[in-house]
């Protein structure tokens, strides 16, 4: 037998460390401590039976008690009557209930024996349960805020995660958008300095070219007439 309970422990033992990683501790504390009610409820209830025998048997001890003063108030009444064979009948069953009740009188003392020992029971057991309760909740108390915490810290971990990839995110938008303000300003660079438009209009060789020539003898045009200016000057100083 000493075999058999050791090889169930260890097969219990097995399962059980099968079962613990989705087993909620609390859950396992609550079932627990509802065991151990129902073991209290049991001794309760034994009290109260118990309790109740000893009420019967006390019952009857009274009933007893009373009928052996009946049957010695019939003898002391028959030999006042002269009825000594009445007395005699009475004295015999005086005798016969008081074997009954000293018989009795036993029953009730084992059972108050039990009584005594189930409510010494209760009370002890009811304390343990108490500070079961009591550490339980503790425990429970610490589980959750200990589940708290791991789902913050794996949420910030979650967070950080994310985080870097915003990061990275905004490295690259960054970089883009440093890109294109460097494309922007050599374009309007370009502008500034007549490149696109030498650009655009190499687009189309002959009109270029003629808007060249156009632009040189605009320009000849405009440095010979300063050139006149400046020879007519001196001439109109002198007064002639």
């Amino acid at each position: 037998m000493g075999l058999f309970n050791r090889t169930k422990t260890i097969v219990e033992a097995k399962l059980n460390a099968i079962v613990g990683a989705a087993e909620d501790p609390r859950e396992t504390l609550d079932l627990s401590y509802e065991k151990q009610r129902d073991m209290l409820r049991e001794v309760q209830r034994g009290l109260i039976e118990v309790t109740t025998a000893k009420r019967r048997l006390q019952l009857q001890l009274a009933q007893l008690e009373a009928s052996i003063k009946t049957a010695d108030d019939q003898a002391r009444q028959s030999v006042a009557a002269g009825r000594d064979d009445l007395a005699r009948a009475a004295l015999e069953r005086k005798q016969l209930l008081a074997g009954q009740e000293a018989a009795l009188e036993q029953q009730v003392a084992d059972v108050q024996a039990q009584q005594e020992k189930l409510t010494a029971a209760e009370a002890r057991l009811s304390t343990k349960i108490e500070a079961f309760r009591n550490q339980k909740e503790v425990i429970k108390a610490q589980y959750s805020a200990s589940e708290a915490e791991v789902k913050i810290g794996e949420a910030f971990t979650g967070v950080s995660e994310e985080m870097a990839d915003v990061g990275l995110a905004v490295d690259r938008a960054t970089a883009k958008t440093q890109e294109m303000q460097a494309r922007a300003g050599a374009i309007d660079e370009l502008v500034a300095s007549g490149a696109l438009d030498d650009v655009s209009a190499s687009a189309d060789p002959i009109q270029g070219e003629l808007e060249r020539a156009t632009r040189t003898a605009s320009v000849e045009a405009e440095l010979a007439a300063l050139k006149g200016g400046a020879v007519e000057a001196p001439v109109a100083g002198t007064g002639r």
